[in-house]
């Protein structure tokens, strides 16, 4: 009898699990069978960083016990009125959140949270939320630029030890004796020059002289064009390129010129490139989408409001590098766990005023208004980034880093 009791409480127990949520605090809730969610994708799955968010769509649906049914797709959504399309017709499905991931998908998304009241509409990555007056329109990123700082790090030690060893050509140095880092941007948003100088301070904590060029392809994808980039950025003396766009094209044109004999090295973005570059792909900078889809997806459930502006790092697990590569330095690995430390801790700050001038001059103030009154983002001795709102805002041209087109 009591083996029976038991049994019968153990399947009521799997019958709840099935049946019900998570809550970020461990609380199950039911979920609302009628519950649909929209993701608008400007990619698929064989796109980097579309991919992380389909993944992290999915731990996080799996996570609240969210069923497949409950989510409906839309891969490969240009930036322009399909988005908005794309957009009514999934509320015209019943979804009553709704996310987008790029940030040219932005205005589209403002413009149907304006027609649809009814359903959040989440613009991931976006910087309008705040000025829009809408309570249903939100915004979400994660303190990316953390990564990208431990990553240049990576790359760093990387360079220290190239230099150590006297690998280096005399076209890998400036006129002054500063080392040539390359870089290959997408677009010339706050959101990658916020990357490129978080990445660039990394390395520089570690290699004071360099100096980085910096070439944007004006495409978030582009296999060819970002090779193309990584090609010229090399022949100009370049020893180790990173990256914000979302193909393979940079780490895998740097790993055939690796494999003549010179002296190259890759640091990606979103995913791990060891696939395409074993020899020459030192680490990613990553976001781990998952915490953020856990949480609003999770108020989703449970019928509670979204915040409008959400950005978290290293501390929450939003943020990572991916698995180093068999070319990094030795002590990469302790290295980086002191440095991932010291910002979990607060004791290092990614844009530390004292580590970076701007026209020769260390900077104290920076407003930007985001449609409000100014607003001091540098205080304290560094600039607050991703705090008045989710996404980067760090646009400042430093010393040390050329723009080329």
């Amino acid at each position: 009898m009591k083996k029976l009791l038991a049994l019968i409480l153990s399947l009521a127990m799997i019958l709840c699990l099935v049946a019900c949520g998570k809550s970020a605090t461990g609380e199950k809730t039911a979920v609302n069978p009628d519950l649909k969610v929209g993701v608008i994708l400007v990619g698929d799955e064989n796109e980097g960083y579309t991919f992380a968010h389909i993944d992290g769509i999915k731990k996080a649906a799996k996570e609240l016990g969210i069923k497949d049914d409950q989510i409906i797709w839309k891969y490969s959504i240009g930036e322009d009125q399909t988005c908005y399309d794309a957009a009514a017709e999934l509320v015209d499905s019943g979804c009553k959140y709704v996310f987008s991931n790029s940030y040219g998908h932005q205005s589209y998304i403002e413009q149907a949270a304006k027609d649809f009241p009814n359903v959040t509409f989440v613009a991931m990555t976006g910087d309008t939320a705040a000025k829009s007056g809408l309570n249903n329109f939100c915004n979400a990123f994660t303190n990316v630029y953390e990564s990208r700082y431990v990553s240049g790090v990576v790359a760093g030690m990387k360079l220290a030890e190239l230099i150590k060893d006297n690998k280096l050509a005399s076209n890998n140095f400036d006129a002054k004796k500063n080392v040539k880092l390359g870089y290959v941007g997408a677009y010339p948003y706050s959101e990658v020059v916020s990357g490129y100088t978080a990445f660039y301070l990394g390395v520089k904590s570690i290699v004071p002289n360099v100096v980085m060029d910096v070439t944007y392809t004006n495409s978030w994808f582009n296999i060819t064009a970002e090779g193309e980039a990584a090609k010229s950025l090399i022949a100009g003396g370049c020893v180790i390129i990173g990256q914000h766009a979302d193909s393979t094209g940079a780490p895998a044109a740097i790993q055939a010129i690796n494999k003549t004999g010179k002296p190259c090295y890759s640091v990606g973005y979103n995913v791990d490139m060891l696939s395409v570059a074993p020899d020459a792909a030192l680490t990613s900078a990553t976001n781990n989408w998952a915490v953020y889809y856990t949480y609003a997806l999770g108020a989703a459930v449970k019928g509670e409001k979204i915040a409008q502006n959400w950005s978290k790092g290293y501390a929450e697990g939003a943020v990572a590098i991916t698995k180093l590569g068999s070319s990094c330095a030795d002590g990469t690995q302790k290295k980086v766990d002191e440095v991932i430390k010291a910002i979990k801790d607060g004791t290092l700050h990614v844009f530390d005023t004292s580590t970076w001038t701007a026209g020769g001059k260390t900077l104290t103030s920076y407003t930007k208004s985001y449609g409000f009154e100014g607003n001091e983002l540098i205080k304290d001795g560094y600039f607050h980034e991703s705090e008045l709102r989710s996404a980067p805002a760090f646009d400042i041209r430093i010393d040390g880093i050329t723009e080329l087109n």
